[in-house]
């Protein structure tokens, strides 16, 4: 499955990168693996995408790899700094998980011009990576979206005003969540009022919400499309203080979330595996420092701004609501029974039948 995905910049365009260097050179287990993340306020990537790949990479390598982990905590400047110590260690491969995609450019340059692959982990990072894995984020908006349509049932029609909360313009995914959700939504409701969260920051979307309030009035809400579970909890928080229940919607399945979706406070999220995705990325990583080819792994293509055709992993994702909490987060061991129904949530877990 090709997917082109539209980025701006004046780089040349130029292969996925699978150019042989001093880093391809055939090599055994000892590798030496680079780990990037971009941020540490949603929970997901010190909990599930850091463990999930170190796990697989030591499995592929008989525990004889050496990984570097660094957090950029939100900030680019100090993720290109991270870069350039990968770049000083002499890592045979790094995972980057982008905190700009287009500022991480130059760095994604000095990785290559060193003979270090570059694996871009979940988001699409610019510059000549030579693999890439996320989830299909057109499809993550289509299934907020439409999710979001039944929630409104009988209420979903054109004079109905719904608020969209949209993700970081620096992250290359929120322009494909929007996009997506715009695909389904448009001509079904009115967008009254739309906002690009900096940082994705659940403060951020409270104020937002809270402006939103104000600007459409209290009661002319009919539900509010909200790109992740951080920012759902900041716009529920504004939501519940003006008085006001509507259908909100999240992504990521975080906890907190999945304990709002069982106390109805949210509609719904949208369900990531992560094992897959960590999986992909750790194995493309292996094969990238030993020198071999990403075939077998990588079955679909991917394009940027400033790289075309990349080998990619698009894993597919899922409408997690009250009805399929027991067959996703529960059944994939992301969560028991007894961290979701904790105190308050016990009697909504009853009635639900989470036992």
């Amino acid at each position: 499955m090709a997917v082109s995905l539209a980025a701006c910049g004046s780089a040349k365009e130029s292969k996925g990168d699978d150019s042989s260097s001093a880093s391809s050179a055939k090599k055994g287990d000892d590798i030496k693996v680079g780990l990037l993340l971009p941020e540490n306020k949603t929970a997901r990537y010190e909990k599930f995408d850091k463990p999930l790949i170190t796990k697989k990479i030591q499995e592929l390598t008989n525990n004889k790899a050496e990984i570097q982990y660094n957090n950029a905590r939100q900030d680019a400047n100090l993720q290109a700094q991270q870069v350039d110590t990968m770049i000083t260690n002499k890592v045979d491969v790094l995972i980057l998980d982008a905190v700009d995609a287009k500022a991480i450019q130059n760095s994604v340059q000095k990785a290559k011009d060193a003979g270090i692959k570059v694996v871009a982990y979940d988001r699409l990072a610019e510059g000549p990576i030579s693999a890439y894995t996320s989830f299909d984020n057109e499809e993550v908006g289509k299934t907020q979206g439409e999710a979001l349509l039944k929630a409104l049932g009988g209420k979903a029609t054109k004079s109905s005003k719904i608020v969209m909360v949209n993700g970081s313009v620096t992250d290359p995914n929120a322009a494909q969540f929007k996009k997506g959700a715009h695909s389904v939504l448009d001509g079904k409701v009115t967008v009254a009022k739309e906002y690009d969260t900096k940082e994705w920051s659940p403060d951020n979307a409270n104020s937002e919400m809270e402006a939103a309030i104000s600007s459409v009035g209290k009661g002319k809400i009919a539900g509010v499309y909200s790109a992740n579970d951080g920012m759902a909890g900041g716009i529920i928080t504004a939501l519940k203080a003006a008085g006001i229940s509507v259908p909100v919607t999240g992504q990521d399945a975080e906890l907190a979330g999945v304990q709002r979706i069982v106390s109805g406070e949210q509609y719904m999220s949208v369900y990531k595996p992560y094992a897959p995705e960590a999986e992909a990325a750790a194995e493309m990583a292996v094969a990238l420092a030993k020198g071999e080819s990403l075939d077998s792994v990588a079955k679909d293509k991917v394009s940027s701004g400033s790289a075309k055709d990349v080998p990619s992993v698009l894993v597919p994702v899922t409408a997690l609501t009250k009805d399929n909490i027991n067959d996703t987060v529960i059944k994939d061991g992301v969560y028991t029974v007894a961290d979701i129904c904790t105190g308050k949530y016990k009697s909504a877990c009853d009635k639900i039948g989470l036992k």
